[in-house]
């Protein structure tokens, strides 16, 4: 083989790191969001995922384990540095979307979550990859899902997308710019291209 060239390969490579890492959250178990998760401490990265089927919109996602939603908890302030005052960051943030879910309308026993405590540099890098490679369906197109309600401009703020599909969370809305049917039908063809697309996850 004369004109045979070795393949580079950079271990630190911000793809290979973000493939380990993703490859290390999907190979934790997937733990039901009913009953509550027991506190833990710590931050980090996790993903939630649609395991029931009840819900026609969900259910294609349940046989391939495609995430309908990504995200971190961090353990200090980005823009500040300053520490979060929580000891258990990710604990608490995957608390508050169990009740946004529920709140939602939909069965929390239909929904689990894997989750893993890390560095905030490198849970930044998971939930980068997460989103980018599958697209979860509450981050790319039902947006809203993870935001806080946070005093009186927050409380006049439009109705998200999220909310328009799942009407039910306590919260006070603004206007509703959004067509629920639209949405949903959005939503339902953006995850048909999810399942397609899962056969090309790089760290699979």
């Amino acid at each position: 083989m004369p004109n045979y060239t070795p393949r580079y390969y950079d271990p630190l490579d911000t793809e290979n790191i973000t493939s380990a890492i993703c490859r290390e959250l999907e190979n934790q178990p997937l733990i039901p969001l009913a009953p509550e998760i027991t506190n833990f401490t710590g931050s980090g990265l996790y993903a939630i995922y649609y395991i029931g089927d009840s819900d026609p919109l969900y259910a294609p996602l349940a046989p391939h384990k495609i995430p309908v939603y990504a995200g971190q908890s961090v353990s200090h302030n980005s823009a500040t540095g300053t520490a979060n005052k929580s000891q258990s960051p990710l604990w608490q943030r995957v608390r508050g979307h169990a009740k946004s879910i529920g709140g939602g309308g939909l069965p929390l026993g239909d929904f689990a979550v894997r989750l893993l405590r890390m560095p905030d540099v490198h849970a930044d890098l998971g939930e980068n990859g997460l989103r980018v490679t599958y697209q979860p369906v509450w981050n790319a197109i039902l947006r809203g899902f993870g935001s806080n309600e946070q005093g009186a401009a927050t409380r006049r703020s439009a109705r998200s997308k999220w909310d328009t599909v799942h009407a039910g969370r306590s919260r006070t809305h603004g206007d509703s710019p959004h067509d629920r049917t639209k949405l949903i039908e959005e939503a339902r063809v953006h995850i048909a291209r999810q399942i397609e697309n899962s056969k090309n996850v790089p760290w699979s």
